[in-house]
């Protein structure tokens, strides 16, 4: 009997699937993704982790971002530990416990470019999932590069990923951006967690009051019409930038993503 159109897609997208090493034990992969660069994907990373963790979960940072790398820096990361008895890369950890894997961190100079096609580079992202002894973890978040290329691309084909983060602003150009990200994810049927809104709005420093200094946002009104959670919506904030430049992202003062501690909360069995 011959096969439907749909067998062999799903046969294809089973071949293309990496194994983790036998030490690994990753119950939740959440990928962070935006449609262009600049929005702040690897603040939303940093902090999705460091929230979970606060929460008492084990998380993790796979840091995809293989040609514009944060993470080490944001949480004070210098070199990683090399190869283990079983030779697995062994990831850093930070201050409070989060796992991270960055290339940056196996790198002699942090400030080396890194001027790789498209397929070593793919390459990398899957030895970070294979080739890491992550041990038990119940979040990983995936910071990816923006946009839909070969590394979006081979997180989604290679690692079982289990819904994506979508990250905008407020201006109205990204809505068309974000929209290709989330139609990536829908062709490769991987749910859709929700949208977090990064510079949304700024605090007046006399009354407190937000403004809106990119504009009104559309953020409700576009995630209503996708039938998408508004997972937070981060201020733009100087001491955020200013912790993060410091390597303490673990002591953002968060208290604007509690929908998305609800929704991954939610994803544990």
């Amino acid at each position: 009997m011959a096969k439907k159109p749909e067998d062999f897609k799903k046969q294809m997208e089973e071949n293309f699937k990496v194994a983790p090493s036998e030490f690994s034990h990753v119950k939740k992969v959440i990928g962070i993704v935006s449609g262009k660069g600049g929005v702040g994907k690897s603040l939303v990373t940093g902090l999705s982790a460091a929230i979970m963790n606060k929460k008492g979960y084990k998380t993790a940072i796979m840091d995809a971002d293989i040609t514009g790398p944060s993470i080490p820096k944001m949480f004070g990361i210098g070199k990683a530990n090399f190869a283990d008895e079983n030779q697995l890369l062994i990831p850093a950890t930070s201050e409070g416990g989060i796992k991270i894997m960055s290339l940056n961190m196996l790198m002699d100079n942090e400030t080396d470019p890194v001027v790789w096609r498209g397929p070593v580079i793919a390459g990398i992202v899957k030895q970070f999932w294979a080739e890491v002894n992550w041990g038990d973890v119940d979040f990983m978040f995936v910071d990816m590069p923006p946009g839909t290329g070969d590394v979006p691309l081979t997180v989604f084909q290679s690692l079982p990923v289990d819904g994506i983060i979508v990250v905008s602003t407020p201006q109205e150009l990204v809505e068309m951006i974000v929209e290709k990200a989330i139609n990536m994810a829908n062709l490769m049927n991987i749910p859709v967690l929700g949208i977090v809104e990064n510079m949304s709005y700024m605090k007046c420093p006399h009354c407190g009051e937000p403004i809106n200094i990119f504009g009104e946002s559309k953020i409700e009104s576009y995630a209503a019409s996708k039938g998408l959670d508004i997972l937070g919506r981060i201020p733009l904030d100087p001491a955020v930038a200013g912790l993060c430049d410091a390597g303490k992202a673990e002591d953002i003062e968060n208290d604007f993503m509690d929908s998305l501690v609800y929704i991954l909360e939610g994803m544990i069995d």
